[in-house]
């Protein structure tokens, strides 16, 4: 988290930095303070670590707070985040990649690795680039990506 966060008054912060929230992602002093993403140390029912501060978790976090925020404005009161863990994926290069699938989709934790794992990971890669700026932009940078890859050389000479 960053480290301006521990020198705001009277809000606490954990060993890593981040702001202690609670469940509605409201710090747990002021209840007009949100905090999400690499910020928040937020629980996780079910486990004994807070969610992990990762992009996955960060998304669904903006996600429920836009709701959250429309609730708050009509005078509801505020859901509970939950936390869905999808897996992870890691990029090994062009063509391969590593990583875990998790949840509704398989019943359980599947590990997956290969051109598939790649496919995949390019996939949640250009999901993430259309969710920051848009589908027509994601669809410009695809292809800008994929007409430098055909005009580079293959090998590099020096």
């Amino acid at each position: 988290a960053p480290a301006v966060l521990a020198n705001l008054d009277g809000l606490p912060v954990t060993r890593l930095g981040q702001l202690s929230v609670r469940r509605t992602l409201q710090t747990e002093i002021d209840d007009n303070i949100f905090a999400l993403g690499d910020c928040a140390a937020c629980p996780w029912p079910g486990n004994e670590r807070n969610v992990p501060p990762r992009a996955q978790a960060a998304h669904q976090q903006a996600s429920f707070l836009l709701r959250a925020m429309r609730s708050r404005l009509e005078g509801r009161p505020l859901p509970e985040f939950t936390y869905r863990d999808f897996g992870s994926l890691v990029s090994l290069g062009h063509f391969s990649a590593v990583g875990n699938l998790m949840g509704g989709l398989i019943g359980g934790s599947m590990l997956i690795e290969g051109l598939f794992a790649r496919f995949m990971y390019m996939s949640l890669y250009r999901l993430h680039i259309a969710a920051l700026h848009g589908y027509p932009r994601m669809m410009l940078d695809t292809f800008a990506h994929w007409l430098r890859r055909t005009t580079l050389p293959r090998v590099k000479l020096h």
